[in-house]
């Protein structure tokens, strides 16, 4: 099988023209990295040969173990709709894995981590975990010189259409180019805050959703340049407005079907599903270093904003952590509402596997859902419900992480050190700069 579709490969890539390859991965943050070789190199890689320098990649090995290999995944070959500049020729991508030398995983590659944890669901009877992620992103004008400005582009809110969603067009064309490779998008809509912007997909398998989060970035960043925009996924690059969330519905299947749906029960869920919430509620406070990753994270993550900043979960209110939507059957889903899109996706739904499992396998009770508006309860009636809140800050989420062995778990030793000491490195340096709010609110008074 695999020599017909390397031959299915060599023979579309000739027809198509393509020159050049880029062969991505992800480092720990998240970023998209990618090492690109003329298609000459194509049975080089394919070949599982390609070498590069590891200790460049925040987060990987010192530089006395550097060599690394990308190993592409075959499945997640794809050809990018634009062209060369001056050329009629194409490039085309693989997302890779990396590995050592000796041809092992390499234990701080996150896909390979995600892989690793989706092992471990199998082991206990289930055979897919889906994701259909809720990408936001805002969209700032271009300056005369081609950089970002802090100007929105529109000043629509949410369901907004042209005139007033200067976007519209944009958002088209990014949804053109994110059909033309396949994706299977469900809705494009104008967000709450101005400029804001989200784009749904159907869900897929675990690692196929996050590769697609992160093909989606990049188009998004690409098609908004050639409108002189600039796409951020920066979760608050603006006070006073809503911030850009990135909600995650879950589900885990089984030989049998949706493992969250029970159908004569009052809810519809079944007792695996209720687990799984326990599971995410338990470690909510530990896996939130991960879904909400940098300092600004946090300034979306307040009352007032439709983010989620209490640990509960509900049916049907959106001010909880956690809401179960409507659907049934093999639609059934748990929706995770805080995490945000700078994220690493395949750390993050790493964590989030590893705690919903730990919920299954300890089978743990979910307390009761939360059907009031939490944002309207006092702290008196918040603790009669026992409805704890969110880190305020990433120190805070930091420190809840390093106590979680479950989530450290979801990590691994290589990528949980390295994640901690890089987050650690921010918030330090975060809290000895000195704000512009700081100086306009000291600067004269004292």
């Amino acid at each position: 099988m695999s020599a017909k579709i390397k031959e299915a490969i060599k023979k579309e890539a000739q027809e198509k023209n393509v020159r050049f390859l880029r062969l991505m991965f992800t480092d720990i943050d998240g970023v998209i990295k990618n090492v690109e070789v003329p298609v000459s190199q194509l049975d080089k890689v394919m070949s599982d040969e390609m070498a590069f320098d590891g200790s460049s990649i925040d987060g990987f090995v010192e530089i006395d173990q550097s060599d690394m290999k990308l190993h592409p995944d075959l499945d997640t070959w794809l050809i990018f709709p634009w062209e060369l500049k001056n050329s009629d020729g194409k490039i085309a991508r693989f997302i890779c894995d990396v590995h050592m030398p000796d041809g092992t995983p390499f234990a701080g590659d996150p896909r390979n981590n995600l892989k690793r944890v989706v092992e471990d669901m199998k082991e206990l009877g289930f055979t897919a975990f889906n994701l259909g992620p809720e990408p936001e992103f805002f969209l700032f004008k271009l300056d005369e010189n081609g950089k970002p400005s802090k100007t929105l582009n529109d000043n629509g809110g949410y369901f907004d259409l042209a005139p007033t969603d200067l976007a519209e067009n944009c958002r088209r064309d990014i949804v053109l180019e994110l059909e033309a490779l396949g994706f299977e998008i469900e809705a494009s809509h104008h967000e709450v805050a101005p400029g804001q912007h989200e784009i749904d997909w159907k869900y897929a398998d675990a690692v196929e959703a996050c590769d697609n989060i992160q093909t989606f970035k990049l188009i998004v960043k690409t098609v908004a340049r050639k409108h002189g925009l600039h796409a951020t996924f920066m979760p608050k690059p603006i006070e006073d407005i809503s911030g850009s969330g990135m909600h995650f519905n879950m589900s885990l299947f089984n030989e049998d079907g949706n493992a969250f749906y029970k159908e004569n029960s009052e809810e519809g869920l079944s007792d695996t599903a209720y687990q799984f919430i326990a599971g995410l509620l338990d470690h909510a406070q530990a896996y939130t270093a991960v879904v909400n990753p940098i300092v600004n994270s946090y300034k979306r993550l307040t009352p007032g904003f439709e983010a989620p900043v209490y640990v509960a979960w509900s049916g049907t209110n959106r001010s909880p952590l956690i809401r179960v939507p409507s659907s049934r059957g093999n639609s059934t889903r748990v929706e995770l509402r805080s995490v945000d899109p700078t994220a690493n996706p395949y750390l993050a739904l790493a964590v989030l596997l590893k705690a919903g499992l730990k919920g299954i396998s300890e089978a743990k009770s979910a307390p009761n859902p939360v059907n009031k508006n939490i944002y309207n309860m006092d702290q008196i009636e918040r603790n009669e419900n026992n409805i704890q809140s969110l880190p305020k800050n990433l120190y805070e989420a930091l420190e809840a992480l390093k106590k979680d062995e479950v989530i450290k778990s979801g990590l691994g030793e290589h990528i949980f050190s390295r994640f901690i000491a890089a987050k650690e490195t921010d918030w330090a340096n975060f809290a000895k700069s000195v704000s512009q709010w700081e100086t306009d609110r000291y600067f004269e008074l004292y």
